[in-house]
């Protein structure tokens, strides 16, 4: 989940329809992770995990991209899904960890239905949920059917939808991941994917945060952000002791550099620290992407999600969605500032 930096920022709640007319990157990993772990088998004897079609296939996934790209589409929105590519090798040791709690999970998972004890493997299905490389394909698959565009990005999902807002080919980044604003993307919105849903009893809205207001409202460039992300605590590295966000934004600013921070402090400086500012300033992208919505074959993406189980009353549900958005692609698209 990247550097939290929601203590340094002012974030704008904002109605999904404020986005109309603009081509949002999503990115799309953690999208699906939140789709395969909201979206379970429960009940008194639910295993927990995904919902699977008759031959066993997760289609959870499938169910909440079909759900929310076609409610976004209806809003006037443009989504552009961008997928993980290959992640940096600095990321590996996060990725190890992650494997190993997901495999822990997984066991204690398994344990618990040989038990029968339901409640228990409930709990630990949802902590050991893959989103394996198949499972994207397909969904790329879905999207494509849809008529939105959907890649792999080179490397972090995130990191290329910056890279893309920052050329202007993108209005708005969207994610739950603070990093975005590490790797320069001019506008992050959080919650778009869970807008309008509930959570510990209140709706959950979309928020948008704007990195030079941020930069500007803490006193800080863009690579001092970046410095400051680092000691906290990044994927890429694990931050430094005893350094959180208000007692970081100080030092920065009175310092300068992680360098100068390390030096009054008398800290080791963090091990690869070039590279990883390089991560974030000139981050990995893959190009040529057609960014524009395509025509929809109606017959074609019937018969695809009716092959995976998908009811008549869900297929009629999102297709209604999709023939209200025609205006988007006859209009013109918003400009970034007007948002």
């Amino acid at each position: 989940m990247g550097c939290n930096l929601r203590d340094l920022a002012d974030a704008e709640s904002i109605d999904l329809s404020d986005l109309a007319g603009m081509r949002i990157g999503i990115d799309s990993f953690l999208v699906a992770f939140q789709f395969l772990t909201s979206i379970r088998a429960r009940g008194a004897t639910g295993d927990g995990g995904p919902l699977k079609d008759s031959k066993g296939r997760p289609v959870s996934h499938l169910m909440g991209f079909l759900d929310r790209a076609t409610s976004l589409l209806e809003l006037g929105i443009i989504p552009i899904f961008i997928f993980d590519g290959k992640h940096p090798v600095l990321k590996a040791d996060t990725i190890e960890k992650r494997s190993k709690s997901r495999i822990e999970a997984q066991e204690k998972w398994e344990t618990a239905l040989a038990e029968g004890d339901y409640p228990e493997a409930q709990k630990w299905a949802q902590r050991s949920v893959r989103y394996t490389p198949e499972m994207v394909e397909e969904t790329i698959e879905l999207l494509h059917l849809l008529g939105i565009p959907a890649f792999r990005g080179e490397a972090e999902g995130e990191g290329q939808a910056a890279v893309m807002a920052q050329a202007g080919q993108l209005d708005v980044v969207a994610t739950q991941d603070w990093d975005a604003l590490l790797y320069g993307s001019p506008i992050l919105v959080r919650n778009l994917m869970s807008a309008g849903s509930r959570r510990m009893g209140r709706i959950i809205r979309a928020e948008k945060i704007v990195l030079d207001d941020l930069l500007q409202q803490n006193q800080l460039t863009r690579e001092q952000l970046i410095d400051l992300a680092i000691m906290i605590g990044t994927d890429f590295h694990p931050g430094i002791r005893g350094i959180g966000p208000k007692t970081g934004l100080k030092l920065i600013k009175e310092h300068g550099t992680i360098e100068g921070v390390c030096a009054a402090k008398e800290k080791e400086i963090p091990e690869n620290l070039e590279e990883i500012r390089k991560l974030f300033l000139d981050h990995p992208a893959n190009s040529g992407h057609d960014l524009d919505l395509k025509p929809v074959d109606f017959d074609a993406l019937t018969a695809w999600l009716k092959e995976r189980d998908f009811s008549d009353k869900r297929i009629e549900r999102s297709l209604s969605r999709i023939g209200k958005e025609s205006q988007v692609r006859q209009s013109g698209q918003s400009s970034l500032f007007e948002f």
